[in-house]
């Protein structure tokens, strides 16, 4: 376990600043001058994993772990919020304000501040994080999403060399899935480095998940976000085209529940040998070969160079952010220092 807590932080260091004085005893990171404290690391810490989704206290490697991956998010965070502050793309109030109402609506008054007690936030803090949140979101809104562009040859291109993938040899089901585990897999790398730790915290997380869609917020970011599937996650969940007779090998109650979904729907959270997923039908396709003249074929590439091309620009401008910014992660760097001196 001491072998894992130091190659977690190893990695982060690769791309972090050394710091060669001591630093201030309360001082977590340092982002471009802005401080990370450790009272902040705490607090997001408590945010993250509540109670029931944390490591036990008594293994404290497992909670060191924890607190290094939310710190890493903490960072990445932090310097694209600065990026946004100086594009002037910060939340407006009623932005907040609106998200804010949103999250309220998924639970009963007494649910939700017994949420925020579990957390150990105000209404406050939890207004300035969705502040940050959507500022971020704004930042990549003008500096990625609308920068993407996919031309008819694009959708051609694919289309040419991909065609066969169109040519149906029975009915199929394009899907999207979010999935939670109550194994963390390493390989997981979704944008918030969420991952649950045991089926108790994958269960809650599912159920958090499916409140956030039937609130409204969009599949393939929450799906980006959250989903622990390594192959899926990055591209929004998206599974392809699934041969109906696929589904019913794999489960027959499956099969009749996904048909039973229009596209555009979601099913119930699902209990699988993997843990718990929601499923969305994107659309169902009959089977023959589809034309590239059929706007169904083309808004399929479309959504799917789309998000592709979006997932390699964001991955690209995190780096880019990263190594333009000064960072210096205290923390790392004392858990690393520990280790040597103890050798």
């Amino acid at each position: 376990m001491k072998a894992l807590v130091l190659s977690v932080v190893g990695c982060l260091l690769i791309s972090t600043a050394a710091c060669r004085r001591s630093p201030p005893a309360n001082e977590a990171a340092r982002v471009n001058n802005r401080v990370i404290t450790y009272a902040d690391l705490d607090k997001q810490y408590n945010t993250s994993f509540p109670p029931d989704r944390r490591a036990s206290e008594s293994s404290e490697d497992m909670v060191t772990i924890q607190k290094v991956e939310v710190l890493r998010v903490m960072i990445d965070s932090e310097i694209m919020l600065q990026r946004a502050e100086k594009l002037g793309l910060m939340a407006a109030d009623a932005d907040v304000e609106a998200k804010f109402n949103e999250l309220k609506a998924l639970s009963t008054q007494e649910e939700f501040q017994k949420q925020l007690g579990e957390r150990k936030m105000t209404v406050e803090e939890l207004k300035a994080q969705l502040r940050r949140e959507l500022s971020v979101q704004k930042l990549f809104n003008r500096e990625i999403t609308s920068h993407i562009n996919i031309t008819d040859k694009d959708v051609a291109d694919f289309y040419n060399a991909n065609r066969e993938s169109f040519n149906l040899a029975e009915p199929q089901v394009h899907l999207a899935q979010l999935l939670v585990t109550p194994h963390p897999d390493p390989n997981v790398r979704n944008l918030k480095g969420d991952k649950a730790q045991n089926d108790e915290q994958a269960r809650k997380k599912i159920l958090m998940l499916q409140g956030r869609l039937k609130a409204g917020e969009d599949f393939t970011m929450v799906a980006q976000s959250f989903s622990e599937d390594p192959e899926s996650a990055p591209n929004g969940g998206d599974l392809g085209f699934i041969p109906e007779s696929a589904l019913e090998k794999a489960n027959v109650e499956l099969r009749k529940m996904v048909m039973q979904l229009a596209p555009g729907q979601f099913s119930p959270v699902i209990r699988t040998a993997e843990g718990y997923r929601i499923l969305k039908v994107i659309s169902k396709e009959p089977a023959g070969q589809r034309d590239l003249s059929d706007p169904r074929v083309q808004q399929t590439i479309r959504e799917q160079l789309l998000n592709r091309k979006d997932t390699l620009l964001k991955a690209a401008y995190y780096e880019r952010a990263r190594n333009e910014a000064k960072v210096v992660n205290h923390f790392a760097n004392s858990i690393l220092k520990e280790a040597s001196a103890g050798n």
